[in-house]
């Protein structure tokens, strides 16, 4: 019996290749890394043949210790979203791909908003209108690479790429769809209104199915080169963002769950898409079919408290060399010391600018309130106070649309610190749960949809098994009481700074 699920997680920094059994039991994991290729400013690009490549590293070397060929059910796909992988008929890319990341369309943006309402786009998509987006990096290769958009067959994803090659289908799935500015939300088709007003010809697009769907299988011709058995069912699977959804074991409405690594996401799962009416959040479509996973996503999360780290626990990093643990270790203790509130010290963290709830690339990191009886403890903890209540904003703009949450799971690098999750907790005034697994989910939300895809699980409740709840913290009413006060001054010193925040940035 084929018992096996492979999923492969096409990352930014390199492919994860997992291998999970008909219980959901993770057997074992090998990554393969490539490069990413910063040519000009604001450029970012990856070699497709190297996305090959380490898929058929990583499987040949899980596989050679794990489990024969013979015996994998289907091999399922997660991938990075947002890119631009041009392929010819035979599979085969026609240039480096434009990944996530990339910010030179920014001329077809402008573009795009002179042809339709970017506030259409909006209530069409789910998404503003951005050149971080697929659309525009298809029109930048259509008005500065025109041979190459010419001879392109079809603009795919990251995902999308191996697995033309793996089956000779271009296809996409709805959530990886989502993340182009061309997909309507609740048609779960291309939209034929930005279509029109792009000029863009449909037939350059890959057809569009659920994330469980079998899409082919494993051609004899590049079975030996992948360590894969000819015939093996593949499963289109879904776009990172929405794989580490299901992976968190958001599956059910009103599920959510906080991604805390440099940057931080909260997502849900909703029956319907969210329109924040100041577009402060954005929508996929879930890999769950019949779902939607409205999210918002703040850019320095993690990144705020390794500044703070780096700038400011020089002791906790040294003691924590000495003794082999990790100087956050020291830095929650530390932090853990400072009242709730940090005795008046407000953090904004906005060192890199901001996504959700701001979009404001002009906005700036800043303490305000210091005096000189604050302490060093009292900093850390205003800066991990800062990025929990940047976060419920977002939280604030996604339920003030009338979904209601029960509790927020928690994973990444940042849900490991017990201290970080409670002020979760009271500042959501919600239980959070830590799951056993806060790397995995992204690999784990692949392995379910193909096993879902393929009937070897059941329904999607498995991954409540593979990667259960470990702990659960609950709001402490007098910590609440603090952020009450402080939750309105944090807006307000926000929006007080704006003006200064745009000096700032034409200096």
């Amino acid at each position: 019996m084929k018992r096996f699920v492979l999923a492969h997680d096409l990352g930014t920094t390199g492919n994860k290749a997992s291998l999970y059994d008909d219980a959901g039991s993770l057997l074992g994991s090998a990554f393969s890394p490539y490069d990413t290729h910063y040519a000009q400013r604001g450029w970012a690009e990856q070699d497709p043949e190297d996305w090959w490549r380490a898929v058929c590293r990583s499987t040949r070397e899980l596989l050679g210790t794990a489990a024969p060929p013979s015996e994998i059910a289907c091999i399922a796909f997660s991938g990075q979203m947002m890119g631009c992988v041009p392929l010819g008929k035979d599979a085969r890319p026609l240039r480096h791909a434009i990944i996530w990341a990339d910010q030179r369309s920014t001329e077809q943006e402008r573009y795009l908003a002179e042809r339709i309402a970017p506030e259409r786009v909006y209530r069409l998509t789910g998404h503003r209108l951005s050149s971080s987006y697929s659309l525009c990096k298809i029109l930048w290769l259509r008005d500065h690479q025109p041979d190459i958009y010419r001879a392109t067959h079809k603009f795919v994803h990251a995902k999308d790429a191996v697995v033309a090659r793996l089956t000779g289908n271009f296809v996409t799935d709805y959530s990886d769809a989502s993340g182009m500015n061309l997909l309507e939300l609740k048609r779960l088709a291309y939209a034929d209104e930005i279509l029109e007003a792009a000029e863009l010809d449909v037939d350059k697009l890959p057809e569009l199915h659920p994330s469980t769907a079998v899409v082919g299988t494993v051609l004899p011709g590049v079975a030996a080169e992948v360590g894969l058995a000819a015939g093996t069912p593949v499963v289109i699977g879904g776009g990172d963002g929405s794989c580490a959804a299901l992976g968190a074991g958001v599956w059910r409405e009103g599920d959510a769950y906080n991604y805390v690594g440099s940057s931080s996401w909260i997502a849900l799962a909703a029956r319907q898409p969210v329109y924040d009416p100041q577009e402060r959040t954005f929508t996929w479509a879930h890999v769950v079919p019949g779902l939607y996973s409205p999210c918002g996503t703040m850019q320095a999360a993690g990144a705020s408290y390794q500044w703070a780290r780096d700038q400011l626990g020089q002791a906790e990093r040294e003691r924590a060399a000495r003794e082999g643990i990790s100087a956050y270790e020291l830095l929650n203790a530390l932090a853990a010391t400072s009242p709730p509130g940090a005795q008046g010290l407000l953090y904004l963290p906005y060192l890199l600018g901001e996504r959700s709830p701001r979009w404001n690339p002009s906005a700036r990191g800043c303490f305000i309130g210091l005096t000189v009886r604050h302490t060093r403890a009292d900093l850390f903890r205003a800066v991990l106070e800062g990025v929990t209540m940047n976060l419920r904003v977002i939280l604030k703009a996604l339920t003030r649309q009338g979904i209601e949450i029960a509790s927020m799971r928690v994973i990444g690098g940042g849900a490991q610190g017990r201290f970080w999750n409670q002020l979760m907790a009271d500042m959501y005034d919600l239980p959070v749960k830590r799951l056993s697994y806060l790397e995995e989910a992204t690999s784990m939300g692949a392995a379910v949809t193909g096993g879902v895809g393929i009937g070897l699980y059941r329904n999607f409740s498995i991954i409540e098994q593979i990667n259960p709840v470990a702990h659960t913290v609950t709001p402490d009413p007098t910590a609440q009481t603090a952020y009450q006060q402080l939750y309105p001054l944090f807006e307000a010193t926000y929006e007080a700074l704006v003006p200064i925040f745009d000096q700032l940035a034409e200096l």
